[in-house]
Parts: C-alpha cells; sequence; structure tokens
C-alpha cells in the first residue's frame, strides 16, 4: 500500500555536518508560518474573533503535519486560549514563502465546546486510503488552564472532500491516569485498518480495529518505563518485507523497545516486546517519524540536529547518520514523507511557546525538505 522505501535515500542527500551548514537547497519550497497568517470567512469574523480572545496570534503554533497532494495538513494543538482552529491546511505549489493558514476541512468543525467538532487535535496520520486520521484530546488550553470540553476521540476524515467517515470515542478505553499523545495508522495484511495510539499515563497503547469497531488497551511491562517517568510515549512504525514494527519509548527511558504489529493486532503481546537497545548515555531521544519504510528519524532532546537510523541494523550510535545539521532558533517535531518525493520536516520554537517566550509575534514556525548544503 505504501510505496518503496526511497525516501531514506533521498534524505542521505545532506552534505557537510559544519556548523555553517544552513543554505536549503530547494528555497522554493520551505514555508514560513505564522499565528498572525490565518485565514478567516471575513475581516468582521477575525475582528470579533481578536475583540473576545477568541483568536490571540501568538498562542498558534503548528505540531504535527501530514502531506496530501500538494497540501500541507497541520495540527495546530490547542495548548492555550486563542486559537480558533485546530486543523489547518495550506498550498505547496505556491513558491516557498509566508504560507496562509485556513482551516481544514471547515469551519464548521472547528467550534470550541462542540463534541461534535475538534476540540485539541494533537497528532494526525494519513493512510493509503487518503483518510485522514485525527487525534482529538478533547480538553483545551492544556498549558494554562485545561478545560475539558469533549471525551477524547479519534475521527476519520477523506482527505479529498472534507467528509467525516468515522469517529471513535476514546472513553471506554480510558482510566483517569491517561494521556493520549501520539498515533498511527496501519493496515493488516487483509485489508482490516488498525490504529495505534500512546497512552502515555498508563503506559499503554490502544489498538483499535477500525472495521470490527472494537479496541483494546495493552499494557506496557515495567521495563519500557524503568529509569524515567512516564513523561511523552512516542511510537513509530517500520514498515519491513517481514512484517511491520511498531517502535516505541518513553522520552526519560534510556532504552527503545519495538513489537512486531501482527501481535499487536491479535492481541497476543505476551513475550512479543523486544528491547532494541540502550539510547547514548545521558541522552533522551524525541522520535520523530519515518520514511515509510525502515528508516526512523529522530533528534535528541533541545538538539536540533536531526538524524536518521536504520532500523534493519543495531541500535548503536555508529548507525545513527545525521541528515540535518540544525541552527539555534527552531527544534522539529515531526518529519513525513510526501510532497515531490521528499522527506519534510516542520519546526518550532516550541521551548520558546512552552515557556511564554515567543514574544508579541508568536510561534516561529517552518515547514520544508532535509536537503541542506554548506555555501
Amino acid at each position: 500500500m505504501w510505496g518503496p522505501s526511497i525516501f531514506a535515500l533521498l534524505a542521505l542527500f545532506i552534505a557537510g555536518t559544519n556548523s555553517d551548514c544552513g543554505r536549503n537547497l530547494l528555497p522554493d519550497l520551505s514555508y514560513k508560518l505564522s499565528g498572525t497568517n490565518l485565514a478567516f470567512p471575513c475581516e468582521a469574523t477575525k475582528n470579533i474573533y481578536l475583540q473576545t480572545g477568541r483568536y490571540v496570534p501568538k498562542h498558534v503554533i503548528g505540531t504535527r503535519i501530514q502531506l496530501f497532494k500538494d497540501d500541507a495538513i497541520v495540527a495546530l494543538p490547542r495548548l492555550k486560549h486563542g486559537v480558533p482552529f485546530t486543523l489547518a491546511k495550506f498550498s505547496l505549489k505556491g513558491r516557498g514563502c509566508h504560507a496562509t493558514l485556513e482551516p481544514f476541512p471547515c469551519w464548521s468543525i472547528q467550534e470550541e465546546g462542540n463534541c461534535n467538532a475538534l476540540q485539541n487535535v494533537i497528532d494526525i496520520c494519513l493512510d493509503p486510503m487518503e483518510i485522514l486520521w485525527i487525534l482529538d484530546l478533547g480538553i483545551c488550553n492544556t498549558l494554562e488552564q485545561p478545560v475539558r470540553r469533549c471525551p477524547p476521540k479519534i475521527v476519520g476524515v477523506n482527505a479529498n472532500n472534507g467528509l467525516v467517515l468515522k469517529v471513535v470515542d476514546l472513553t471506554p478505553f480510558m482510566t483517569p491516569q491517561s494521556r493520549f499523545q501520539y498515533m498511527i495508522v496501519d493496515y493488516a495484511p487483509d485489508g482490516r485498518a488498525f490504529v495505534y495510539a500512546s497512552d502515555a499515563g498508563t503506559g499503554g497503547i490502544l489498538v483499535y480495529d477500525v472495521i470490527a469497531g472494537k479496541g483494546y488497551r495493552v499494557v506496557l511491562p515495567a521495563a519500557v518505563s524503568a529509569g524515567g517517568c512516564k513523561d511523552v510515549l512516542y511510537i513509530a512504525l517500520a514498515r519491513k518485507t517481514c512484517g511491520n514494527v511498531l517502535y516505541f519509548t518513553y522520552l526519560s527511558s534510556p532504552r527503545l523497545f519495538s513489537i512486531k504489529v501482527s501481535y499487536l493486532q491479535k492481541g497476543q503481546t505476551n513475550g512479543a516486546i523486544v528491547d532494541v537497545g540502550a539510547k547514548p548515555p545521558g541522552t533522551k531521544i524525541v522520535l520523530l517519524g519515518t520514511d515509510n519504510g525502515a528508516a526512523l528519524f529522530f533528534r535528541y532532546k533541545g538538539e536540533s540536529d536531526i538524524y536518521i537510523w536504520n532500523s534493519d541494523t543495531a541500535f548503536k550510535p555508529e548507525n545513527f547518520l545525521l541528515v540535518q545539521k540544525g541552527g539555534d532558533c527552531k527544534l522539529a517535531t515531526q518529519v513525513v514523507p510526501g510532497y515531490k518525493r521528499l522527506m519534510w520536516a516542520i519546526e518550532s520554537n516550541f521551548h520558546d511557546y512552552i515557556s511564554n517566550t515567543v514574544g508579541c509575534l508568536g510561534a516561529s514556525m517552518a515547514v520544508h525538505p532535509l536537503i541542506k548544503t554548506c555555501d
């Protein structure tokens, strides 16, 4: 269903690791995003949102991205008040510039407080059937005074026409400790769609069979969170000829783990979890995505350099290849394959956003291919 793993090869067209490496080979494909550049139905609506506090430009930040045809679809989580829409898109057809974010799929599905609408989109995943899967936390203003608007849910939307195809209420799979964070969609050999969502609070992974309309929560062994705390539970799906494998790790955990999805889909997880290996001593790894093949992208916490690891090799530093030398201002939050058969990154000064030091212009965001070189 997914194409061959050519993206990792493209990502390796990176020359040099010098700190001066900053010139993008594809300036026409580099897009700057800003909370000040949002599309409203009309100027009057924008003014009303501004006057009532429903639109605070500096509170808008993009964290997750999926590429569909000539568009980039971006999650704008409602981490703070004043985010008018929580899912947006912009066109990639224009020359790289300041892109205008418009609500996706439409304005009516963005209404805060309406449980038939999207409340706080924290992750998105586009499957090969052109369905965009959306993880909606249901709780808004999570970095301020959290407001529980609606139950958490997963929503499937036709990426072509914006029609809602599926809504999964996650309430039956929750405990008081639940904190859903990331989501991946996969297809079994028989064509069944499965959703995997990380629940950092309980130390588990939700497995949901879309066709059967049934799901269950896989409780991960204590070793997964040993040596750290249950902070951020990252997941990444490597697609391999011998069967797809889900990699997962807590940010604070010193080790990376995996499980074949065939075990997840059957609910047979006893003894199936593999300890892939130890992270470099003293480091914390942020999983960023895959090339739709066996390659995983990651960075170290607080550092902007992006690395690639071929999961068919040992999880050791000598197999970690630098594919982008980062700057001082922005950190990548996701890497995805797509438009023009390139690997793309979404970056922002998320660390400044969290600490409320972004200034009046708000967060600095960028979307661009992973191809850079030295002057």
